[in-house]
């Protein structure tokens, strides 16, 4: 078997490269860019990452927490989920990091409308904003001992935010029922939440 040279990715070297990158492509366009086209992306894989996003959204970086938002803001744009795994991706490398749970954590939301045609617009603890709909679900999984919710909305390309405490209990005060279940409408969809008949143990 022949041996591989192991080239050992640094978070240092990751943000320079996304920073050219965006100038590049902000020269190209004229003007600020949106998030970078990760999807257009594919580098070769350049080894894991000593970075981690833990459940509560902080991320670290060797085992210390990063700072600067502008840092973690700058990391979270480049995500990427791929056959269950996260990875931080440049044009030129491609990097694992582990997350505890998911990506992003929904701390707020603003609700437009009522009843069907009710909007609910989540935002990020890195200020990035997604409306649940068709589009971005939002969905609830129940731990299977204790019965605790999680819930989550989808932000982008299979990234989602887990939505946090305060903002759960929200959107219970917003629920209703719907063929049998308890949950919230968004962009003209249905979000079940738990049973109907099981709501007074939620």
């Amino acid at each position: 078997m022949t041996a591989q040279k192991t080239v050992t990715p640094s978070a240092e070297g990751i943000a320079e490269a996304i920073r050219s990158a965006e100038n590049t492509d902000g020269e190209k366009r004229g003007k600020k860019r949106g998030l970078p086209p990760v999807h257009l992306w594919n580098p070769p894989f350049c080894g894991d990452l000593d970075m981690r996003i833990a459940r509560d959204g902080t991320w670290f970086y060797l085992g210390t927490p990063i700072g600067r938002k502008e840092l973690v803001k700058l990391f979270s744009s480049i995500l990427k989920l791929e056959d269950g795994k996260h990875y931080l991706v440049t044009p030129v490398e491609k990097v694992g990091i582990t997350v505890d749970d998911a990506p992003f954590v929904a701390v707020d939301f603003q609700v437009s409308g009522e009843g069907r045609d009710q909007v609910l617009t989540f935002t990020t603890q890195v200020e990035d904003q997604t409306v649940a709909g068709p589009e971005n679900g939002i969905r609830v999984e129940r731990h299977s001992e204790t019965g605790e919710p999680s819930p989550y909305v989808h932000v982008r390309a299979g990234l989602e935010a887990l939505i946090d405490r305060k903002s759960f209990y929200r959107l219970v005060d917003l629920g209703q029922d719907h063929d049998g279940w308890f949950g919230v409408w968004s962009g003209g969809e249905f979000f079940p939440i738990i049973p109907s008949k099981e709501l007074d143990g939620l």
